[in-house]
């Protein structure tokens, strides 16, 4: 699964180039390793090299007070946010919200602000999805929408958590295992060489039609 290790569903480089599928690259890693960061610099260096470009999504990042992280929020590209889970809440409408660990997953926000991120339009160039995750996938809509742009002729650019303990998500075993993935999994010793190996795959796959 892996370019830097680079590698396809199994663990090694694979790159799907069938006709009328979807072409996607995945950045796996730990939790806290950079994924985002990676994500978010590959996106500012597509707009510098082609401003016209019109890329769609969104990115997790933590929600922090007093030092401390009480939750998560989605970000759009374009700077809309929404909450997407809390340890501080309480409300009886978040005593019905499924949980990871401390957080409860507000579905409802994290719906509002990301599946019409999600929708396919014709002048969208990119999407970009971080993370593909335990908590994002609480949402029954989240991950048909990902398969919906894998469906279309529009590249993919996403990130998905590697498990401290046990199997990846399944879902995330079934993006890794789609034929037009290739898999990049990030780690503190690559992280700072892995945009430029990621960035030039990508903007090759923008330009093919």
């Amino acid at each position: 699964m892996e370019l830097g290790s680079v590698s396809a569903a199994h663990g090694s480089v694979e790159s799907g180039t069938m006709a009328g599928v979807g072409k996607c690259i995945l950045v796996t890693g730990p939790p806290g390793v950079g994924k985002t960061t990676l994500i978010m610099r590959i996106c500012e260096n597509l707009k510098l090299s082609n401003p016209n470009i019109m890329l769609q999504g969104f990115y997790s990042q933590e929600i922090r007070q007093g030092g401390e992280r009480v939750g998560f929020e989605v970000v759009t590209l374009d700077g809309r946010r929404a909450r997407l889970a809390s340890s501080t809440i309480s409300s009886p409408e978040s005593r019905q919200w499924p949980a990871v660990g401390k957080y409860k997953v507000d579905i409802a926000s994290f719906e509002s602000l990301v599946l019409p991120e999600l929708k396919i339009r014709e002048e969208t160039g990119l999407f970009i999805v971080d993370e593909v995750g335990k908590m994002e996938l609480f949402s029954s809509y989240f991950f048909p929408a990902i398969l919906n742009i894998l469906q279309s002729n529009i590249p993919l650019l996403a990130t998905a958590p590697i498990p401290k303990f046990g199997k990846d998500i399944p879902a995330v075993v079934r993006l890794k295992n789609h034929p037009g993935a290739t898999i990049f999994t990030l780690d503190k010793s690559n992280r700072d060489a892995m945009k430029d190996r990621i960035y030039p795959q990508l903007a090759g796959m923008l330009l093919k039609p």
